[in-house]
């Protein structure tokens, strides 16, 4: 982990070095190449295709791209009793959470009298979830995805995961989607399960809208796809900035950014501080901790892309951060919610000390899935409204109208749209 000081190099230069290592959500061109013919494959071959890939990229023989529903039901009878418990917890903070903040109608607006204007929520109708695989398997990614998408009340939910090598899905991962009550799953990953969801495939049903992590291969997918069917946002490696100020618990601080570096190799770390001995304390408590995690190899290399910024102000964290965006932030600070105030881009923010980013990962009900890479400043966190979309509705009374007369037919001349203008005029004759 690196130190930059912007006392000696300025907050922007600062940011370049970080950025210079932070691996983009947008893949490079030859990853593009690649996956442009997969989804060709998939749109001209449908299942066949799909065959191919198990073949080839995984050697697997599969029988059937879709998981029985039994096969889901004995792995959630299979899963240890104390993980379910997890699960079932995490789900009812989840629901909570989402059917908290969906607004299936908004209030009336009366723009003039006899005017009324508003909005109402509709589901999209048919949707499809990635779960990846891999290097571990994501069961809170089934949940986050499944439950504002059952809360939002999608008639269809589409879920793909790659099989393992033995040709069968995570167990726990289908026990998640049996919790979750999902019973289309396909054993199906990388580009050619967004290709299947985004054009339909003899057994995989075309959807609307594709949510979920995953590789730089499925991002590429999802942008590529994109237009064909909406997408919920990029999402590439996953990144934790924490700012800290000089009470902070360096071992604390230490874990928590440890936590996202063992995601993957291509994972970043961000500690921002005005405390020099903090720093100095979480850097060597990291070292010293990493030392005892199952995943040092990949930490290791994450480590290396990660940072910490000595910074001569709040206001210059704060410039830092909303430059950055990072998909998580931690303030660990006295007063958290004043720092957070002025914060625009970030995808989760976490106050205080004990408000971790593991602990929204799981079980706060907060959702996890979230824009990297700079895209939090466009991009807001998954939520139930993801799932629909608003649909504007208006109202004009015979008073309306009259109200309304003369602003319409004026701009419909001006623009030469004289159909428009009959049609409020006609109603007056």
């Amino acid at each position: 982990m690196k130190i930059l000081k912007t006392a000696e190099i300025g907050v922007e230069s600062a940011l370049r070095q970080i950025e210079s290592e932070r691996v983009k959500t947008t893949p490079d061109s030859s990853i593009e190449s690649v996956v442009r013919d997969l989804l060709a494959q998939v749109r001209r071959d449908g299942d066949k295709a799909l065959f191919r890939f198990a073949d080839k990229f995984d050697g697997l023989s599969l029988d059937s791209l879709k998981v029985a529903p039994d096969e889901i039901k004995e792995a959630y009878r299979k899963t240890e009793p104390n993980l379910l418990k997890a699960l079932e917890a995490s789900k009812k903070n989840i629901e909570k959470f989402h059917k908290a903040t969906l607004r299936r109608s908004e209030p009336v607006t009366r723009t003039v009298p006899g005017v009324e204007v508003w909005r109402e929520f509709r589901p999209i109708e048919r949707v499809g979830l990635y779960v990846p695989g891999g290097k571990a398997a994501y069961p809170s990614t089934v949940l986050m995805l499944s439950i504002p998408a059952k809360v939002a009340g999608c008639e269809e939910i589409v879920l793909c995961t790659p099989p393992s090598r033995d040709g069968k899905c995570s167990q726990v991962v289908l026990a998640a989607a049996y919790l979750c009550g999902i019973t289309q799953v396909f054993k199906v990953g990388g580009a050619g399960a967004i290709g299947a969801m985004a054009y339909g495939t003899e057994t995989i049903p075309k959807v609307s809208k594709i949510f979920g992590p995953g590789n730089q291969y499925v991002t590429m997918a999802k942008m590529l796809v994109f237009g064909e069917v909406d997408i919920d946002m990029p999402a590439g490696p996953s990144e934790v900035l924490v700012i800290a100020d000089a009470k902070a618990n360096p071992k604390w601080v230490a874990a928590d950014l440890l936590s996202q570096l063992e995601h993957g190799e291509d994972s970043q770390s961000v500690l921002v501080t005005s405390s020099e001995p903090l720093a100095v304390k979480v850097i060597a408590e990291m070292e010293n901790q990493m030392r005892k995690l199952s995943r040092l190899k990949i930490i290791e290399k994450s480590f290396e892309k990660s940072f910490t910024v000595l910074v001569k102000s709040m206001d210059e964290a704060c410039q830092l951060v909303n430059a950055y965006a990072p998909e998580h932030l931690e303030i660990v600070m006295t007063n958290p919610a004043q720092v957070s105030k002025k914060i625009n881009n970030a995808g989760s923010i976490f106050l205080g000390s004990y408000t971790n980013e593991p602990l929204g990962d799981y079980a706060t009900g907060a959702n996890h899935t979230l824009a990297t890479s700079g895209y939090a400043k466009m991009f807001p966190a998954l939520s139930t409204e993801s799932f629909g979309k608003m649909i504007q509705v208006q109202r004009v009374s015979k008073e309306g109208i009259k109200k309304l007369r003369f602003a319409v037919e004026t701009l419909a001349t001006a623009e030469g749209l004289d159909a428009h203008k009959n049609a409020v005029t006609v109603r007056f004759s």
